[in-house]
């Protein structure tokens, strides 16, 4: 079966140089955007609760730009004054980058990796003697905690954050011949949304291994797995597999 509508579980993305949009004209194919899943801030009372005094620490470590918002938002419905001297770490220059929406770039001690925890846990041995804070979501990667610990960094996780299902009850009707997924919990909204689901002959694009793996949990069958050596992205990837189709 040839893939002419494509749902990428994701929102739209801002820029008009988007891969996915040059996809859709080089095939001619119709790719929708939906974001599977939303972000809920806990509440300053459920921060409370989890018993951990920010005054205590003298270093943050953000793994997202989502964390990165809901620490400044937790400080200011708690009227906590941030210091100036506190110091960030964050996974990427990306990241790193996204703190000017809330503190002066260059006036505080900030320093990233490159894209992976590993790779920032180099940064943090460095700087063993700080007491750090990791701002996170109810559904951690379990291979942060595991890469925090292997390198002996002291750490208080702070869930801040929570993943939700949306709402895709507007889709029941409407049927697509690929759904792509970036996240686990993408695929358990699914679900939720649609418990009686049958593949049958959508394909499912993975990107990701928790991703893959959840597919195969879920006993769905998994069409496309990114990133692999020849395709790096999941626009590459699912353009490897319309051209393999076309050949057939």
């Amino acid at each position: 079966m040839s893939v002419k509508t494509i749902l990428v579980s994701q929102p739209k993305p801002e820029s008009e140089k988007s891969p996915y949009f040059d996809l859709a004209s080089k095939y001619k194919i119709k790719i929708d955007f939906r974001p599977f899943i939303n972000v809920e801030g806990v509440s300053a009372r459920e921060f409370r609760d989890q018993k951990v005094e920010l005054a205590k620490y003298s270093a943050v470590i953000f793994t997202s730009k989502t964390a990165v918002d809901h620490f400044f938002r937790i400080a200011e419905e708690t009227r906590f004054k941030v210091s100036d001297a506190m110091k960030y770490f964050c996974m990427s220059e990306a990241v790193a980058y996204y703190l000017q929406k809330y503190v002066v770039y260059r006036k505080r001690k900030i320093f990233f990796g490159k894209q992976s925890i590993a790779d920032l846990a180099d940064v943090l041995k460095k700087h063993k003697d700080e007491n750090f804070l990791l701002p996170c979501s109810d559904i951690l990667r379990q291979r942060i905690p595991e890469t925090l610990e292997e390198n002996n960094i002291q750490y208080t996780k702070l869930v801040l954050y929570r993943t939700v299902a949306s709402d895709l009850s507007d889709l029941e009707d409407v049927k697509y011949d690929m759904l792509v997924f970036f996240s686990p919990s993408g695929i358990e909204s699914l679900l939720k949304n649609f418990p009686d689901f049958k593949q049958n002959g959508t394909k499912i694009a993975a990107f990701g291994p928790t991703t893959a793996n959840a597919v195969k949990k879920y006993n769905l069958r998994l069409d496309v797995h990114a990133p692999q050596p020849q395709a790096p992205s999941m626009s590459m990837a699912i353009e490897q597999f319309i051209k393999s189709n076309k050949k057939k």
